[in-house]
């Protein structure tokens, strides 16, 4: 009886440790920055765009209003057991450009620099109201003429 105590105590204790390893924190890492010494190669006022990307890489996005800069974003998330997945650190390196392409200035944001951004879901509803696609295309057969075909 001893014997059969004991060994249920030492599962029951290897159940927990394994149930307790389940939950620990992992940590991944999403995107690519650019390190201090790939960037002290770049130089303000002489680089463009083509040598940018051929010191440092392609950027993870780049801005769409005139082509204004590169963007090089990465995030660090946290997943824990059974809650959603948590960013706890981010960076951004804002590379912009003049005009003429030519590097004008390097910036560093990290995660306290941002700002969060509430997404809208806007709907655009037609001005046809509750009107289905079968009963647009049963309400024209009436309103159709064969002498307006012949002209």
């Amino acid at each position: 009886m001893q014997g059969i105590k004991s060994t249920v105590r030492i599962g029951l204790v290897t159940l927990l440790c394994i149930a307790l390893a389940g939950c620990t924190a992992r940590y991944r890492t999403h995107g690519y920055v650019p390190s201090e010494d790939e960037l002290q190669q770049i130089v303000p006022g002489v680089d463009t765009r083509g040598t940018v990307e051929d010191l440092i890489g392609v950027p993870s996005t780049s801005g769409t209003l005139n082509e204004s800069g590169f963007y090089y974003i990465e995030s660090d998330v946290r997943h824990f057991a059974w809650k959603a997945p948590e960013v706890v650190d981010r960076e951004v390196l804002a590379i912009t450009f003049d005009s003429a392409g030519v590097v004008q200035n390097i910036e560093r944001f990290g995660l306290e620099d941002g700002q969060v951004v509430p997404l809208a879901r806007r709907i655009t509803r037609s001005g046809d109201g509750d009107i289905s696609f079968i009963r647009k295309l049963f309400g024209n057969i009436g309103g159709l003429n064969a002498a307006d075909f012949l002209n």
